[in-house]
């Protein structure tokens, strides 16, 4: 039997009663209580009618209840279908039509409008809300505390993660029961996780970091979660002096760094800081380092593919780079033609190996499409691989700047712009030009007080950059616009700025 849940439980401690979850009141749950519960609800989720692959829609908070209720989902082989607790009805109504659950749980709050979604599908609607409470939880303390788990083969989906859809509609990526059990084993290993491990996980579980990396690596290897509903430097600063890994995106770093609270003494028990989920600076990755005395760990992933390359556990984690490939996958970047180039050459980053999706959900062409023909995944990254096997992102390929007929990497100009007195962030866009076809925008956050301007920004990049890749245009803005996940959106950007340069 290949189900994910029975390949967690044997990594679960020998003594059930060992803490699972550590809650900010003080409160904890145990193994014991994760399968006891989690088989309450897998017994009330088949005698409301779901049967193997029927979908599990779930847009509620992040508790102890949502975590058991994604382990009864595996259990009783239904596909989890979770979504950003962000999505308004209008994206909602997507998501729910595509996806044709069986089942959907929201907060009690959002009820009604989940039923006048619903109701053109043979769909019911319970509720959980962030303190565990709801109809759900009330429908399953009625049933017996076992189940029977469902024989699930490696290639069952027990996952419907869709893409964030930032050029056209959002996609569902099917993530098997072997993906998932793969990609966890392999990171488990490659981050040397024990059941000694306490994980700080400040991260959502509507997304594949919070799900698959971090509660997927503490769920298998036995380990331990001091377990938050979200990120709060305050409450990360009291927490990390009991906890040895954390796991967070790049902001999640440059916060802890702006609290005067976190310090060595901070980290002391702590042996391990993950980011992902968006790029990482060198000059964060040299702050923490000088601030923490602990050098962050940065990893490369996707939703279709979870994760794919790291930084080492012992040896160089090199800033800027997201390291070799993990064992058992290959990564190859390729030409459009999709043979592979040369060692340090720019090309498009494609993957293979057992963490890859299975494909898209009501989408045959798409997953075709997302494949080449000796079956490699095509990421849509763009990156570069040097002799030493370290992979180094250069951004979308779908962002990549084609100005007079050169390619434009927004990456290279970034990270020159990110070098200059006084720079916080940038981002660099193409927009429409007349004679260029595109030309070269950066928004830039300059620090509070800075005599920082558009004008001396361009002039400091003459004799860095080629004339073809100097920005026409810099905007000197107050924030950029990101995802829950800390990703700049560039395409808000290009929408916002489409005709600025017309």
């Amino acid at each position: 039997m290949q189900n994910l849940y029975a390949t967690f439980s044997a990594g679960f401690p020998e003594n059930h009663d060992r803490t699972l979850l550590s809650l900010p009141d003080g409160q904890t749950a145990s193994y014991a209580d994760a399968e006891r519960e989690s088989a309450r609800l897998a017994r009330l989720l088949g005698e409301l009618g779901c049967n193997p692959g029927d979908r599990v829609t779930v847009q509620a908070p992040k508790s102890p209840q949502l975590v058991w209720l994604y382990l009864a989902c595996l259990r009783g082989g239904f596909i989890y279908h979770p979504l950003n607790d962000a999505y308004p009805a209008a994206e909602l109504e997507y998501f729910l039509g595509d996806a044709r659950p069986k089942l959907a749980i929201c907060t009690p709050a959002r009820e009604a409008e989940f039923r006048v979604l619903t109701q053109a599908l043979d769909c019911q609607v319970l509720t959980l809300d962030a303190d565990g409470g709801g109809s759900l939880p009330a429908a399953a303390a009625g049933m017996p505390p076992a189940c029977i788990d469902a024989n699930c083969g490696a290639d069952a989906v027990a996952v419907l993660l869709y893409s964030s859809g930032t050029t056209g509609k959002p996609k569902g990526a099917m993530l098997t029961h072997g993906n998932l059990a793969a990609n966890t084993a392999t990171l488990i290993d490659a981050w040397g996780f024990t059941t000694q491990d306490r994980l700080l996980h400040m991260l959502p579980i509507y997304h594949a970091h919070g799900l698959f990396v971090g509660l997927g690596c503490a769920l298998m290897s036995g380990a331990q979660l001091i377990f938050r509903p979200k990120f709060d430097t305050e409450e990360a600063v009291r927490a990390l002096p009991g906890a040895t890994v954390m796991m967070g995106i790049p902001t999640f770093y440059t916060r802890l760094l702006a609290t005067p609270g976190f310090d060595r003494a901070c980290c002391a028990s702590m042996r391990l800081f993950i980011s992902g989920s968006a790029p990482l600076r060198a000059d964060t990755h040299a702050a923490f380092c000088e601030r923490s005395g602990h050098a962050i760990l940065e990893r490369y992933g996707m939703t279709e593919t979870s994760m794919l390359s790291s930084n080492p556990l012992a040896g160089e984690r090199r800033p800027g780079s997201v390291g070799p490939p993990l064992a058992g996958i290959d990564i190859r970047v390729a030409d459009r033609h999709d043979l592979p180039v040369a060692a340090g050459t720019i090309g498009a980053i494609q993957v293979r190996g057992p963490n890859v999706f299975k494909g898209y959900w009501n989408a045959p062409a798409g997953t075709t499409e997302a494949f080449t023909a000796d079956g490699f995944f095509r990421t849509g990254d763009l990156g570069r691989l040097g002799n030493d096997g370290y992979l180094t992102l250069l951004g979308r390929d779908k962002d990549m700047i084609i100005s007079g007929g050169l390619n434009v990497y927004p990456k290279e100009i970034e990270q020159a712009i990110d070098r200059l007195d006084g720079i916080v962030e940038s981002a660099v866009v193409g927009v429409p030009h007349a004679d260029f076809g595109e030309a070269v925008l950066a928004a830039v956050v300059a620090e509070s007080g800075s005599p920082v301007t558009a004008t001396g920004i361009i002039e400091q990049l003459h004799g860095q950059l080629a004339n073809f890749k100097i920005p026409k245009r810099v905007l000197l803005v107050g924030e950029l616009p990101r995802n829950s996940m800390g990703k700049v959106q560039k395409n808000e950007l290009r929408q916002r700025y489409a005709d600025i340069l017309s």
